[in-house]
């Protein structure tokens, strides 16, 4: 048993009685008097935990008058030695993610309680952020200041002006707004608001904002479940609401990775007898859904539904218009 795993014992048994008897600890623990005296030094050092020998009880316990203010242990949450270890890489996953360090002042003394933790284990918490390395592809670059704006408007449910620009369109226009949350995907983060120029939902793409202004007028508030209803249930970042679900089935070499891939929290899938695998996703948007598609070449064919394999085989005749025509032919099967 590691010192972290121990220290997580220690606490839990103090959590779940009064008094706790040396000989206890020690027949929990499994270890010499020395090493837990050495565990109950760090859990006084290290973590503010006020731990007193009682000599009228000839026990420990916690002494609650010793307390400075400090908070000693985390509200429902102690963790074991791997879980520490995850969630700092998943603190090294955030700080690649929150350019703007929205989060990060928040997270800052759950971190430095970890890292106290990780003092005594295997792998110190540098080491695990010098050995996980993340790279961003396609990845966009945007002004940190709108990124803050944006932020400050959100936690203060305060509405926004921007200067947006639409690249489909490529053209500026001014709205307002009112920011409902933050959405990282694919490496790029987006704005899920109610414009109130179209009085409906709207996704925007951070990196678009061209300029932001906060404005001391209140947010509206839209629930989580229209949120999700309008933006969230099809495939990718597109919004949409009147879902087609979308059947392709890959070869037998491909799908032995597409089996594997997370495209929609509701997709289906089935392996065919000749070890083919046809999945089913749902889409309100095809956009990004042909560009998946189209990245596995031959090695998808669209079986549904029919205005899907239009919107593609359009698309395969544009890209091969100056190459042999049979190309086309062979790319959606």
């Amino acid at each position: 048993m590691s010192q972290t795993d121990r220290i997580v014992s220690i606490r839990r048994l103090f959590s779940e009685r009064r008094l706790v008897s040396r000989a206890m600890l020690l027949e929990t623990l499994e270890v010499s008097l020395a090493t837990l005296k050495r565990d109950l030094a760090f859990l006084r050092n290290n973590m503010n935990t006020p731990i007193v020998f009682d000599h009228e009880h000839d026990a420990y316990r916690i002494d609650p008058t010793q307390t400075t203010g400090a908070q000693f242990e985390l509200p429902g949450m102690w963790f074991s030695d791997k879980e520490i270890h995850a969630l700092l890489t998943m603190q090294h996953l955030l700080a690649n993610l929150d350019p703007g360090g929205l989060l990060a002042p928040h997270v800052a003394p759950l971190i430095e309680r970890l890292n106290k933790l990780l003092g005594a284990a295997d792998n110190p918490a540098d080491e695990i952020r010098r050995r996980v390395l993340i790279v961003g592809i396609g990845k966009r670059s945007m002004k940190l200041a709108h990124f803050e704006n944006i932020g400050a408007a959100l936690l203060r449910r305060k509405r926004l002006r921007i200067r947006y620009y639409a690249r489909g369109k490529d053209e500026e226009n001014e709205r307002e707004i009112s920011p409902q949350r933050l959405v990282h995907y694919r490496e790029n983060w987006y704005l899920d608001a109610w414009c109130h120029l179209r009085g409906a939902l709207r996704n925007f793409a951070v990196d678009s904002i061209r300029s932001v202004i906060l404005l001391d007028r209140a947010a509206d508030d839209i629930p989580s479940k229209t949120l999700d209803t309008v933006l969230g249930p099809g495939y990718g970042i597109f919004a949409g609401d009147q879902l087609q679900w979308a059947r392709l089935r890959f070869s037998a070499e491909r799908s032995r990775w597409v089996a594997s891939e997370h495209w929609h929290p509701d997709q289906r899938g089935t392996f065919e007898a000749d070890g083919r695998y046809v999945l089913e996703v749902p889409y309100a948007d095809h956009r990004e859904l042909m560009m998946d598609v189209l990245k596995h070449g031959r090695h998808c064919e669209v079986l549904g539904p029919e205005g899907l394999r239009r919107a593609i085989t359009d698309e395969v005749m544009k890209m091969t218009e100056n190459f042999s025509p049979t190309l086309s032919d062979k790319l959606i099967q």
